[in-house]
């Protein structure tokens, strides 16, 4: 029986856990309301561990972040539809997306208040930079674009050609 790609995500994603002498179990999740992704699939680690958490958690989730493009990266060799995958522990991605959310609403405030590019700090990660692009995408007077390489690569929003804050100034 071939599984669906979704399953066969979370099944590596929990032989991974095991193989790092995890007991973690791994869910597949309905997406939070502020994941605006319609190819977003959500994987949950299930685990009262403490150490689990602390593990995957260190270094300000580094270890989860990795583990996320790790499952990325197999995935898409394995499936050509490409889905892109989240991987929640404790509520830190669903945490993260309202702070992503946030983010870009006052970006787009000040954008918009401005008429100047707003161009956010390094701190976003290539997802987190993905996340707000497509926040933004159905605003009509923005634009959303990265600029620069890694590891200096920036979100920038602006007002498209042509556009102007409602005070009357370009």
């Amino acid at each position: 029986m071939i599984e669906s790609p979704e399953e066969e995500a979370r099944a590596w994603l929990q032989t991974l856990l095991q193989t790092m002498g995890m007991t973690a179990r791994v869910e597949l999740v309905q997406p939070p309301a502020t994941c605006h992704d319609p190819q977003q699939q959500w994987l949950e680690i299930k685990d009262d561990d403490t150490r689990t958490h602390e593990l995957l958690l260190e270094r300000d989730g580094e270890v989860l972040d990795a583990l996320q493009y790790l499952l990325n990266a197999t995935m898409h060799q394995l499936d050509d539809r490409k889905q892109m995958y989240t991987i929640e522990l404790g509520g830190v991605r669903s945490r993260r997306q309202e702070e992503l959310a946030t983010m870009a609403r006052e970006a787009a405030e000040k954008v918009r208040t401005t008429s100047q590019e707003f161009i956010f700090s390094g701190n976003l990660n290539a997802a987190e930079r993905r996340q707000i692009h497509l926040l933004l995408s159905n605003e009509a007077d923005l634009d959303t674009f990265s600029r620069g390489k890694e590891p200096d690569r920036r979100l920038v929003v602006r007002l498209k050609d042509g556009s102007h804050s409602g005070d009357g100034e370009p």
